[in-house]
């Protein structure tokens, strides 16, 4: 067994509970016989390069433990995509202080780079345990059901899209529709759990639209007028990494991050929701309103699910319990045995096929137009977005004159 330290990182976008994770390791790896320190990187592996480092051991007990009730990312992130020349910096520090321990709490481009960095070691020699922890809102991780995270930003997603659906019907004589924009770059996920939002085919949303399907507007102008025609105000929810069949973003953004992927929303030009707005606006004459959350849902903690906090801590117990045993180059996932009783497994796959790769929502949970999901996904969604509010509505009794 390796004998040495343990170093842990964030990046990438935060979450509700990415913090929760990292109290898994950190409380996991003080425990340990094979690890004796037990080390922070400070905003990533750009601040690790610079050698800022917290020492996570000394860290008072109440302050690990409150990590768990804590949202965003407290050793703080960086989206730095490392490049081949940081390789050698980062061997140089991982042997300066000894660190035989590599853990990272992030998604597919975090799992990318600890590949990379455990593969590099590999080459020079160098002994080292790498081992990457799931955490993406946007649940696009490939190789584990659901990805810490997602959980708790979908039933934020949830509460908000129902409650503004109880302000749309109640003011459809004013504003006859809603648009609803969420994060979720190149899967639905997120746009798609808030389909829990509806107890009723007249509560909102009426039309889900995931990046899953190309965009028509054609199809789009039809689906707003039958909801329309239906309910007599229409509630609709998109995902920002919607395209045109020709690949054209529906936001119209052009600017891209460092990993080559586009800044969907105001950095890259105008919005999804603002343009699908402007669509049901011009075609129809309609007043009606736009609503973009942006992170605000990634560490929503006042929301966040149960589960989520649970599962979250108890896969930064498991990628220590990984390493220890020898496992290396892989990443913890989740399992699911069962929806009815809800019931989980861990287990592992490699990084190699889980780096930059995305993984789409299956289309047997959507619908059959594309516009909504399946029964299918709701069975899927239900256990991870746990108990809801009951709202009620007036009963349509009006009063007669005598």
């Amino acid at each position: 067994m390796l004998k040495g330290n343990a170093l842990i990182g964030q990046s990438g976008g935060p979450t509700s509970v990415i913090n929760s994770s990292l109290a898994g390791v950190i409380e996991s790896a003080l425990k340990s016989s094979h690890i004796e320190n037990v080390y922070g990187m400070h905003y990533g592996i750009e601040g690790f390069m610079q050698e800022w480092i917290y020492d996570l051991g000394k860290q008072p007990g109440n302050i690990i433990e409150g990590l768990r009730h804590t949202p965003s990312s407290a050793l703080g992130s960086s989206r730095h995509k490392v490049q081949d020349k940081d390789l050698p910096v980062i061997l140089d520090v991982l042997r300066k202080y000894n660190i035989r321990y590599f853990f990272l709490i992030g998604g597919n481009d975090t799992m990318d780079t600890i590949h990379r960095v455990e593969s590099y070691c590999k080459a020079e020699k160098y002994e080292l345990a790498g081992i990457g922890i799931p955490k993406t809102v946007d649940n696009d991780l490939f190789g584990t059901d659901h990805t810490p995270g997602f959980a708790s930003a979908a039933r934020s997603n949830i509460f908000n899209v129902m409650q503004a659906g109880l302000l749309a019907r109640d003011m459809q004589k004013v504003d006859q529709f809603v648009v609803y924009q969420t994060i979720g770059r190149d899967a639905g996920w997120l746009a798609a759990a808030t389909a829990l939002a509806a107890r009723t085919p007249e509560d909102a949303p009426h039309l889900i639209y995931a990046p899953e399907f190309k965009f028509s507007r054609e199809k789009f102008i039809n689906d707003v007028d039958k909801c329309y025609k239906a309910n007599g105000w229409v509630s609709i929810v998109c995902g920002e990494g919607l395209k045109y069949e020709n690949g054209i973003p529906v936001s119209a953004s052009t600017q891209k991050d460092k990993f080559n992927n586009i800044e969907f929303g105001a950095m890259g030009g105008s919005s999804v929701g603002l343009n699908l707005h402007k669509i049901v606006a011009e075609e129809f004459g309609f007043r009606g309103e736009f609503q973009i959350t942006e992170s605000l849902i990634m560490c929503d903690f006042v929301r966040a699910s149960d589960i989520d906090l649970d599962e979250a801590y108890r896969c930064g117990v498991e990628a220590v319990r990984l390493a220890e045993t020898g496992e290396t180059g892989v990443m913890v996932c989740i399992n699911r045995v069962s929806n009815n009783p809800y019931q989980i497994e861990f287990g592992k796959v490699a990084l190699r096929e889980v780096a930059v790769h995305a993984k789409p929502m299956p289309l047997e949970y959507f619908n059959a137009d594309g516009n909504n999901v399946s029964p299918l996904f709701l069975e899927y969604m239900k256990p991870l977005a746990g108990e809801l509010p009951e709202f009620v509505s007036l009963e349509k009794i009006f009063a007669k004159h005598s």
